[in-house]
């Protein structure tokens, strides 16, 4: 009776991923239709969307599920964009080898810093992770220059060996681009070729969540001293999440990479480790669609709260008589334009301190007060009958 209950409920598990993951593929997919009406529809937007919010799974995997936070994260952006120029420099522009070999080293370097960094944890993690982001940031632009081109940025040159390329036909006149098999991956073709790879690695962070291997990480994150205690190493699962991690980082640093191909230390600054963070923390730590609502909310103020000036807002009250829309507009100006990190600081504010575990933490309150109202009311009714 039991092994039926469990294959019934394992039957049910299965099927719910895959409504998930379905509805999640329908949502990505459909994105330059349901955000064309708030202006965010253009492609280099929208491939800001999917490529942050592949990097902020994959930082979810480490910092949701063992709550190790990570100041360093950038690294690994860095080190996919690097090593995906490279590779369009050296082999060819084609991104299938470019997403490997980025995936791959990142990976590597993962390996080496969680090595290290996993001997410590809480603070001392977090500064450790920091000093490793500060030193490879430094390196970029001092002894690493024949690798990163230093403050040039790393970018593709017409005398490029490109071996495989220039093997199979002729260089073609001017730059080229980078391509999927011929298909060019410049705007909504690119942003289509990323939205599947977020799509293939939200699946992915999705498996781990629910696998035996997640609930590992979660009972670490919960008390890790009680798992030692029980006779479970954790460190080896701490260091596997941060490099499963960092290979996500990596993969998104060379989709960066493949929507425009150059790479800059820029990438590897601590304040994209942190942009991560925030990110993270808006939506949620440790949900699975948190991270990429934060990843939605900051990248669109970004870049079209940013954009928005003193003309635009007094085309947008125009409606008002003079006085109203000269109040409204010296009332509402510094919260846009260069000041749309004031409007990100509120908001911030306001989600930390009435929502601590971010927005799905709100979406959760309001599906629960509602769903058990409605339960109510029909308890209710039926009892009336």
């Amino acid at each position: 009776m039991n092994s039926i209950k469990q294959q019934l409920m394992n039957l049910f598990k299965k099927q719910s991923d895959l409504t998930t993951i379905l509805l999640f593929a329908a949502g990505v997919l459909t994105m330059p239709i349901w955000l064309d009406p708030i202006g965010a529809n253009y492609p280099d937007l929208l491939q800001k969307f999917v490529i942050f919010g592949i990097f902020a799974v994959g930082y979810n995997i480490l910092f949701g599920l063992t709550g190790y936070l990570s100041f360093g994260h950038a690294v690994f952006l860095g080190v996919g964009s690097y090593t995906a120029v490279w590779s369009f420099k050296l082999f060819t522009m084609n991104v299938l080898p470019a997403m490997l070999f980025a995936t791959l080293i990142s990976g590597l370097i993962a390996a080496a810093i969680g090595f290290v960094s996993m001997r410590r944890s809480g603070i001392y993690f977090s500064i450790l992770t920091l000093a490793f982001a500060q030193m490879f940031y430094n390196l970029a632009y001092s002894v690493l220059i024949p690798i990163t081109n230093g403050e040039t940025g790393l970018q593709l040159r017409m005398h490029d060996i490109r071996i495989i390329d220039n093997y199979f036909s002729d260089p073609a006149p001017g730059l080229p681009s980078t391509e999927l098999f011929g298909m060019s991956m410049n705007g909504y073709s690119g942003f289509y070729f990323c939205a599947v790879v977020l799509i293939l690695a939200f699946y992915v962070a999705m498996k781990i969540f629910r696998s035996p291997f997640g609930m590992k990480l979660k009972a670490i994150k919960s008390n890790q001293h009680r798992m030692r205690y029980t006779g479970s190493d954790t460190r080896p699962y701490l260091i596997t999440a941060f490099i499963i991690s960092g290979m996500f980082a990596g993969l998104a640093g060379a989709l960066l990479a493949v929507t425009d191909p150059l790479a800059g230390a820029e990438r590897m600054q601590w304040t994209a480790s942190g942009e991560v963070i925030l990110m993270t923390i808006l939506g949620g730590v440790g949900t699975l669609f948190g991270p990429l609502l934060g990843v939605g909310i900051i990248k669109y103020l970004e870049n079209i709260f940013s954009t928005i000036n003193e003309s635009v807002l007094q085309q947008f009250f125009s409606f008002l008589p003079q006085w109203g829309e000269n109040f409204m507009v010296a009332i509402v100006s510094p919260f846009v334009g260069d000041g749309w990190h004031l409007t990100l600081g509120i908001l911030f504010m306001i989600i930390i301190i009435f929502l601590p575990g971010g927005l799905m933490e709100g979406f959760q309150k309001i599906k629960k007060r509602y769903l058990t109202k409605g339960v109510k009311d029909s308890e209710s009714t039926t009892k009336q009958e």
